[in-house]
Order: structure tokens, then sequence, then C-alpha cells
């Protein structure tokens, strides 16, 4: 049988089968285009890859694209998606000689051969009975040690970077579908694994690997923060499945395609998200929108009745919308406030979904509650992006974000303040709500965190002053030495 994940591999002059032109997702192409009766090109070049141009059409839902270069009637070529307009393309350029198209973007190559070969090398394909199917993807994909690491991966010491490494880079791969798998979340939504698969592989390909914090580690070490919270005694009493399900998927899409920049800047710069979404939750609704895209390509949860389908993707965007720090007040308020009155009740479908939403948002911003060696490196990593933002804004003549000037700031007093003012506030209220021994962890680090970057920063400026000082103060001359003449020699 004939699949669209075969496409790229086919030879350009060989005619493309009509089945698979209509499978989205396989080929770059609008299915509203000249060439099926719809709008003239010209009406399509407000279209961006990604995303609808149009600020209205906020119901466009993430239309991929997987960078097939042929030469456009306007003379351009589209690339990475959501990055240039979406063009007119004309199909019966594919059917011409190799040489009359560009290569195929190298990403989506990897992405689908990889996967493709997947395919054919695991046993599950060739027929061979198990007695636990899952086996098979487990044994293909994981080394030993990788392994080990997974059978503690509800501590909270998981050192995800090491993971990565073991993994290949395919942290959020493996890390997710295990914990799937734990759940038994694969039987009980009749889930195909295959599909799975391919969503994940798709999730942990849209994160931008040259992001030094926003990438699918992150977004690895999120999902196992998440599944931490999630076994705390009172969600694990009392968290349905579907709750648990949308709780992962949530963790590991909150930050899909992020640009490596943050809201402000989207603005300042009139990028076609912040007009889409008219200034408001700017990055979280692109999340939850590429994150919706993926998974009805995938088909993941295509089985399902419509309406559980539909409600489901605006779970998740309720989620992946309580992530945006500029509502982090509204958010502790009623979380505040619910426990004042002593009135959260986990039984209440409301409740336990506003619960989730907390949980998300710590899970997010967990890194200074992380023991000092990967704290630390977190704040590295997320300082580099942000003094790299900064760099952008002060080569453009743009006003440079205070917490992005690396001539103003350090990463030491960003830690302190982001600490101070947002991680404390957040995780002082979790704890009242989960007074568990996982809380009691966290704060411990927090504290000892906090104390490490204050005495960094201390000896900094003291190390700083002693340099000027030098520098200020003439060296001062010995009157009782003598300049012995050249050739001279002393006594």
């Amino acid at each position: 049988m004939e699949v669209c994940y075969q496409l790229p591999v086919l030879p350009l002059d060989r005619p493309v089968p009509k089945h698979v032109l209509s499978r989205r997702g396989a080929i770059s192409f609008s299915s509203s285009s000249s060439l099926f009766g719809g709008p003239a090109p010209r009406q399509l070049s407000k279209r961006r890859g990604a995303i609808s141009y149009d600020s209205e059409d906020q119901t466009a839902l993430y239309i991929r694209m997987l960078d097939v270069r042929v030469r456009s009637q306007v003379g351009f070529e589209p690339e990475r998606r959501g990055s240039h307009p979406y063009l007119y393309v004309d199909f019966r350029t594919l059917h011409s000689r190799p040489e009359a198209a560009w290569p195929v973007s190298a990403r989506n190559v990897r992405r689908l051969l990889s996967f493709q070969r997947y395919l054919h090398s695991s046993r599950f394909f060739h027929g061979i009975p198990a007695s636990n199917p899952l086996g098979y993807i487990l044994d293909d994909d994981f080394t030993g040690q990788a392994k080990l690491m997974l059978q503690k991966v509800g501590n909270w010491n998981f050192d995800i970077f090491l993971f990565d490494r073991l993994t290949n880079g395919n942290s959020l791969v493996n890390l997710t579908f295990h914990l799937f798998n734990t759940y038994g979340l694969i039987e009980l939504f009749q889930l195909d694994m295959v599909k799975l698969r391919r969503f994940l592989v798709m999730i942990q390909e849209d994160y931008r690997c040259q992001n030094p914090y926003h990438n699918a580690v992150h977004a690895a070490d999120v999902t196992q923060a998440m599944y931490c919270y999630l076994q705390e005694p009172k969600l694990a009493e009392t968290l349905t499945s579907c709750d648990l399900l949308l709780g992962l998927l949530a963790a590991a899409t909150h930050d899909l395609d992020h640009p490596g920049v943050n809201q402000p800047f989207l603005i300042k710069t009139d990028h076609y998200l912040a007009a889409l979404y008219k200034n408001s939750s700017v990055l979280e609704n692109h999340h939850w929108k590429s994150a919706v895209g993926l998974l009805r390509e995938s088909d993941l949860l295509s089985h399902l009745p419509t309406e559980d389908r539909l409600n489901m993707e605006e779970r998740l965007g309720s989620l992946i919308l309580a992530t945006d720090i500029s509502r982090q007040n509204d958010y502790l308020s009623e979380f505040r406030t619910h426990l004042d009155k002593g009135d959260l009740c986990l039984t209440n479908g409301g409740h336990r979904h506003f619960i989730l939403q907390m949980a998300l948002k710590c899970a997010d911003i967990c890194n200074p509650c992380r023991p000092w060696k990967l704290s630390k490196q977190w704040s590295e990593k997320v300082t580099e992006e942000f003094f790299h933002q900064g760099d952008i804004e002060r080569k453009h003549n743009l006003e440079v974000t205070p917490l992005c000037d690396r001539q103003s700031n350090s990463v030491a007093n960003i830690q302190i303040g982001f600490m101070a003012y947002v991680v404390e506030p957040l995780f002082v209220e979790w704890s009242r709500f989960s007074n568990t021994r996982l809380s009691q962890t966290m704060m411990s680090h927090l504290s000892l965190n906090k104390h490490g970057w204050k005495e960094g920063r201390d000896k900094q400026e003291v190390s700083s002053s002693r340099a000027s000082e030098e520098q200020r103060t003439p060296p001062t001359k010995d009157s009782n030495s003598k300049v012995l003449p050249q050739g001279s020699k002393g006594s």
C-alpha cells in the first residue's frame, strides 16, 4: 500500500497519485488554489505558511507545509513554514524533470525518512507476534542506560540533559511515549502506536533546536515535571484518564514552534502573529493552534467522536494559554482565593482543570526549584536567549528590552529577580495546596539556589570594585630604589 510518507523518495518525473495529493501533510498545497477551482493566487498571498495572516481568520489551524521546493508563479520559494508568505504552487511542475525543481528541505527529508526507516526496521511491522507489542518499539529506541533512567522518571532530580544525550536528542519523543505507556493511555484511548509515534516526532521536530532555552529539551523537562505533579496524592487520586492525557499533551506542546523572542518583541516588530492574535497571548495561541494542527494532521484522535475531539482541543488550549506569564497574577490571585476559602473540590471537573493549569504553570517555570547542577544550566540557557533578543533589538535600532540587555544585566540579577517575584509566590501557594515531600524539596532547592546566585553576585561585585580601584590608583614609586645604568651589576 502506498502511503504519504513515501512521497519524498519518489522520482519527481513520476505522476503523483491523486490519493496522495488528497492527504494533507503529504505535500505543500492549498486545496483552495486555482487548480482546484478556488480563488486566484494573488488572493492567497496573505497566507503565511503555518498561520493565516488575516487577523479575522483565527479558525485557520496551522496549515502544514513540508517544504517541497517548487517554483511558484510569483517567483519565490516557500522556505520554512511560518516564515514566508504562503504562495501559489503549480503542481504541474512536479511532473517535470528534476532539474526544474529545487531540492527538498533536509529537515523534512530527515523527519520522513527516519520515520520510514523506523517502520521498515521495527519487528512490530514484520508480523512477529508479541505479548506486549509496545516492547518492540521500546527495545528499538531505548538504550540500556536510558531505560534505567526512565525507571526513575518520577524523581525530582531527573537529569533531562543526560537523558537527551542518551537518546541521541530524542528525549521528548521517548519520555512522552514512555509516560503514555506508563499510564496505559494508549490502550484506554485506543491510540494507534504508529500515529502516536509520528505525532511525537513531529512535535519534537517543530521545536526550534537553535533556541538555547525554548527547545524540545525544555519541553521534555516540563513534561517530566508535570508527571511528578500528576503523581502527587491529591491529583493521583482524583484525575481522570482524560485529565492525564491532556496534562501530558499540554506539557509536551506548551512552547511548540517558539521563535526564541518574547511577545513584546513580536508586537513592536509588527509580526504577523501579533496581528493574528490581536496582541493577546500571542505565543501561547500560536503554540496551541500549532499543537491542534499536528493532532489533526497525525489523525491521532480521529477515531474519537467529533464533539469529544473538539472538547479536548479546547481544553488543551485552555491549559497552554495558562502559561502566559503576563497573566501570572490573575491565576495566582484565583489560586490564593480558593486556598483561603478552602473550597477546592477535585471531584468537580472545573476545579480539576484549574489545578491542571496551575500544575502546568509550575512545571513551566520550575527550573529554579531543581537541584543547583540542573538549575544553573537552565538559568544560563534562558539568559543566553534573552541576551540574543537584546542583541537583535540593538542591531536594528529598536528599544532594548531591559531584561534582555547584556550590558546592564547579569545571569545572577535576572535569576534573583525571577525567583523573588515570579517563582517563589507561585510555589508558596502550590505548597499550601500540596504540602508533600516534593513541595518541601522544591522550596528547599529554591532557597539554596537563590542564595547561590546572591553569593556569586556579591563575589563578582567585590572583585569588580577591586579591579576598578586598581585601575584608578596610580602605581607608587619606591624612593629608596635605585635605577642601575644599563650593563651594570648590583653588588
